[in-house]
């Protein structure tokens, strides 16, 4: 491959900015090191252009499955147009924050309050926060990965890497306080026995989780927690912000008919835009009041007017279907191929966030080819796919069309002694957080 503008200007991007980039999921070294074009020019619908103008049917993360609307949603982007017209902030509040705070307890009517942040970072620690002032206790139980903050990257003081199980491993707790030590205790999702475990041996305040990530609950597993936090005067929350309106038009706890002492939603909530929200039930929001929780970009006004429009054309397309049904034809895409060619892999994630991976010793090198060959046939693509609206049966279509041929060498690789090394154009892929030189 020839470097393009984007590798070049990401080369001058790891002397001036630390770690490369904003964001580990959007490193060039997490897809396609060396060769990934790293920068975009436009997004459209679900397709994205370099900086060279070469465009791409984006059937990997969707900017992190921020975009369930697609890229460019004329609706929303004429909504926070009329935003940037009429005045993003002033010495006022704006009062779409409290329409859509109306909305959410509306969605979540277990809940009566709703404070707003801008990240998923910021709404967990809000989260966290609330619910130790509410408790009374410092000690939180958590299963998932909650953000960058010190309260979570602390559970990796306890033992080198106990964050590992929980999405990202190699997270180095350099920088957080070590006094911090043993105040967060991860647990495995569905066990409950090490939960209670956990429960029983430590002055725990706050249970956090995501209610689903790669599998569901068995045994009643969401029942069991939600039973144990409210007879020990736990505060429950669910962590919602890559989970939400992605098989429901809200949470997706509403599916196993279990409900938490707070929600946060982030991601898909704005189609792109930023806000995230805290919402909860009153006795427990009301301790923010005893304690301080403010931000002055938490007042701008195009998080909450682009959430208010992305609620109401989410819910009157009903968006949760058909990324749902999009995501299941490319799950059971991904296993026929595979069993065309001979190929183990495992399937996980809900079918609107899934992701795939080969049972191999060269899992890594495979799906470094893969992104490497189909970028070349004018796709974004790895081993994961975040569905959004704009991904028709058209793309699924082209999209497994070019992947077939490149399943085929990986199949000779696996079969007929080809080696995968002999056909990368560059590094393999990192598989975690790993320091760039």
């Amino acid at each position: 491959m020839n470097n393009g503008t984007g590798q070049k200007l990401y080369e001058k991007a790891k002397t001036l900015i630390p770690g490369g980039t904003m964001l580990l999921s959007k490193r060039p070294e997490m897809f396609l090191p060396d060769n990934w074009p790293s920068y975009y020019s436009k997004a459209q619908g679900c397709k994205v252009w370099d900086l060279d103008g070469k465009e791409y049917i984006d059937m990997s993360i969707m900017g992190i499955g921020t975009n369930t609307l697609g890229y460019g949603n004329e609706e929303i982007d004429s909504v926070v147009m009329n935003v940037v017209r009429t005045g993003n902030m002033s010495t006022f509040n704006c009062p779409e924050e409290v329409y859509l705070a109306e909305k959410l307890v509306e969605l979540n009517p277990w809940a009566s309050m709703v404070r707003f942040a801008r990240t998923g970072g910021e709404a967990n620690s809000i989260a966290i926060r609330i619910a130790r002032a509410a408790s009374g206790r410092d000690k939180v139980a958590i299963c998932g990965y909650h953000g960058w903050h010190d309260w979570y990257l602390s559970a990796n003081h306890n033992d080198s890497d106990s964050l590992s199980g929980h999405l990202i491993p190699g997270l180095d707790p350099l920088g957080v306080p070590k006094n911090l030590k043993d105040t967060v205790f991860p647990f495995q999702y569905n066990n409950f026995e090490e939960l209670l475990h956990i429960v029983d041996n430590n002055e725990i305040g706050v249970i956090k989780m995501e209610v689903v990530r790669n599998f569901g609950p068995e045994n009643n597993f969401l029942q069991q927690v939600r039973d144990l936090a409210t007879s020990r005067g736990i505060v429950l929350i669910f962590d919602e912000c890559t989970s939400g309106f992605r098989e429901t038009f809200g949470g997706i706890y509403k599916k196993f008919d279990v409900e938490p002492d707070i929600a946060m939603y982030g991601k898909t909530i704005g189609n792109g835009y930023a806000l995230t929200a805290v919402v909860g039930r009153r006795e427990v929001m009301e301790a923010a009041q005893k304690t301080f929780i403010s931000s002055t970009f938490w007042t701008e006004r195009i998080g909450p007017a682009a959430a208010l429009k992305t609620l109401e054309v989410m819910e009157k397309m009903k968006s949760w279907e058909i990324i749902t049904a999009q995501g299941k034809k490319m799950q059971d895409g991904w296993k026929q191929l595979a069993d065309e060619h001979r190929l183990t892999i495992s399937v996980s994630g809900i079918p609107a966030l899934s992701t795939y991976s080969f049972s191999s010793n060269s899992a890594l090198e495979y799906k470094t080819f893969i992104t490497q060959e189909m970028l070349k046939k004018g796709f974004l693509a790895s081993t994961n796919f975040y569905a959004c609206t704009q991904h028709t049966d058209e793309y699924l279509d082209q999209y497994f069309n070019s992947l077939d041929g490149v399943y085929k060498v990986i199949a000779e690789c696996e079969h007929e002694g080809r080696h995968i090394t002999t056909l990368l154009e560059g590094p393999v892929c990192h598989s975690g957080f790993k320091r760039l030189n």
